[in-house]
């Protein structure tokens, strides 16, 4: 069987309407008009199994973790560490004493800037950046050169937005401590390749943390394969709550860490003279976690899983191709995604329209996209605008959506013109 002929045959046994059914959102209209929602890349929909879970949590099984010897404390800190082992699983940890829960991955990358950073990056040392970066994966990294006098760097893109491997090979130096960069720019759509990244940086000794927050959603990621040391994401944008992430970090790394936060249950004895931290994974987890929230991303992730990556990337990459070949016949429309490995995230501008009119009078048909500079404003200053329009597919999304859109940006041509 070749391979056209297997992702014919993974589109063939999709059935996405019936996955729309299973995403209560879909039932309204806003403004009289059908939803039409391209914008998971900020933050994806939740199916009915999700919310079905975290209701029944909330409603019949609820109470405090961790430290409970009765019932419904029990059930709960066992739901919330199987969810800890979902997580595991799904990226191919090690052990679940390398998934910390945070309230997302900013939290993640702070978390990695604070404890990692501050113990073992001094003076002169080196870490790279892309020009690519959401704003979370660049301030904290600033804050550390404030205060540390870290030296940062930027890997550069061409016109197109690819990552020039090459041109950050040339900046793996031995002062070179860390790599910080995305597995999928949320502002673009480039895919990275980031296996080759991760294994030029230890090359030269370096660490590297992968932001994968617009990966995990569309692709199977593999930490034992990629070898990432660090991997940060968050559960929102995988159909899961918002408010609770994931970092993924080498269980090494983990232990020379110090704790990021003090407080309830990253302790194991604490006296005025002195606290004796608690193991993995708690030693990172200060304080009442998001129970639910993290439950919830178990859930989640079994969605997922039950569909299958195969044959959601199948119908993505299809819709994405889709896309690309209707959204050019709009006229006056500018491309700013056009990397040669795409994830499904467009953005574009248009001659007659800034992208904000162009998100309302879109938003009047139901449509609903994202507008702005997308927390990346150098991607914004590279290109030379100072905001863009951006569509972001997800596994319920359909050749109507497009459709839509389609018709929704002649009417913003016609509206102008």
């Amino acid at each position: 069987m070749t391979t056209q002929t297997a992702t014919l045959d993974r589109l063939n046994a999709y059935d996405v309407e019936a996955i729309r059914k299973e995403f209560p959102i879909f039932e309204q209209k806003i403004y009289g008009k059908p939803l039409t929602f391209l914008d998971s890349g900020a933050s994806a929909q939740k199916p009915r199994q999700v919310l079905d879970v975290m209701q029944t949590y909330y409603t019949t099984e609820y109470a405090n973790i961790h430290r409970g010897v009765y019932y419904l404390s029990q059930v709960g800190t066992q739901k919330y560490e199987d969810a800890r082992v979902k997580v595991q699983k799904f990226i191919n940890a090690k052990s679940p004493n390398e998934i910390i829960f945070v309230r997302g991955a900013t939290e993640a990358i702070n978390l990695v800037a604070a404890s990692w950073g501050r113990k073992f990056l001094g003076a002169g040392d080196e870490v790279v950046l892309s020009r690519m970066e959401h704003h979370s994966n660049i301030v904290p990294w600033q804050m550390l050169r404030d205060e540390k006098d870290i030296v940062l760097t930027v890997a550069p893109i061409d016109d197109k937005a690819n990552f020039l491997f090459e041109e950050y090979e040339k900046l793996l130096t031995e002062n070179v401590k860390l790599v910080a960069i995305t597995h999928i720019s949320n502002a673009l759509g480039t895919i990275t390749p980031i296996k080759k990244i991760i294994e030029a940086a230890h090359k030269v000794g370096a660490k590297v943390l992968v932001d994968g927050c617009q990966a995990v959603p569309h692709m199977r990621v593999d930490m034992q394969d990629l070898g990432a040391d660090f991997y940060v994401f968050s559960s929102h944008k995988l159909y899961g709550p918002t408010g609770v992430g994931v970092l993924y970090a080498k269980e090494d790394l983990l232990n020379a860490m110090p704790p990021y936060q003090g407080g309830g249950d990253m302790i194991r004895s604490v006296t005025f003279e002195k606290t004796v931290y608690n193991d993995l994974p708690h030693k990172f987890e200060a304080g009442t976690p998001h129970i639910v929230g993290g439950i919830g991303l178990g859930a989640a992730i079994d969605y997922v899983e039950n569909i299958g990556f195969d044959q959601i990337s199948a119908h993505e990459d299809h819709l994405l191709a889709y896309t690309l070949d209707k959204i050019q016949a709009v006229k006056g429309l500018r491309l700013i995604s056009r990397a040669d490995t795409m994830a499904g995230i467009v953005s574009f501008t248009m001659d007659l329209a800034h992208p904000h009119d162009i998100g309302t009078i879109l938003d009047q048909d139901g449509i609903a996209i994202r507008t702005g500079h997308h927390c990346a404003q150098p991607v914004m200053d590279f290109f030379d605008v100072s905001s863009t329009a951006r569509l972001s597919l997800a596994l319920y999304n359909t050749e109507l959506d497009i459709d839509r859109l389609v018709e929704g940006l002649h009417k913003v041509n016609r509206i102008f013109s």
